[in-house]
């Protein structure tokens, strides 16, 4: 099967023009990530406004979830995990406990440190969001046959690596 040319063709076959002396290779792929990460994001970003969520509401409760069971993480565990910085945590945790996601409670043996724990009607909206969340992926994959999704996760998996974002790494959690 022929694969029509894409927007990035087209950037490619300009750069030749305009520079032919500039290997410019490298773009085929990190544009094409690049391109590939908006439009999904867009796709993911409709599925999550059918459930009245943000994509960043989806991960926050993701997290928690993802950490099993009572659903509870400190901001900092949320900070490094999410790859994002402690006041916009805070900014997320205060958006999702006025929505009734998330409850905070104080540690009992020490006071200074905050818990963060998903409640069940966070849990009730995130399960149903989860569901779609995960088809809308499986949809969005179906044009790829078995072999090119295989051959795609293995060179992913290997960039990923390759850039220093192996298993437990800081910020191991986007939607997965």
């Amino acid at each position: 099967m022929s694969v029509a040319p894409d927007a990035v063709d087209g950037y490619l076959a300009q750069w030749a023009l305009e520079r032919p002396d500039l290997d410019v290779s490298p773009m085929a792929i990190i544009g094409r990530v690049s391109r590939l990460a908006a439009l999904l994001q867009v796709r993911l970003d409709a599925v999550f406004a059918e459930y009245d969520l943000q994509s960043w509401e989806f991960d926050v409760m993701a997290t928690l979830v993802r950490s099993g069971a009572p659903y509870e993480l400190t901001p900092g565990a949320l900070d490094r995990s999410m790859m994002i910085t402690s006041g916009t945590t805070t900014h997320r945790i205060t958006k999702l406990e006025q929505r009734g996601f998330v409850t905070r409670r104080r540690d009992e043996d020490d006071k200074r440190v905050v818990h963060v724990k998903l409640t069940d009607a966070g849990r009730q909206v995130f399960d149903a969001a989860h569901v779609a969340h995960i088809e809308n992926e499986r949809t969005m994959l179906e044009p790829l046959s078995e072999q090119d999704r295989t051959m795609l996760l293995s060179g992913l998996r290997a960039l990923s690596g390759a850039l220093g974002d192996g298993a437990g790494a800081s910020g191991d959690t986007q939607r997965a």
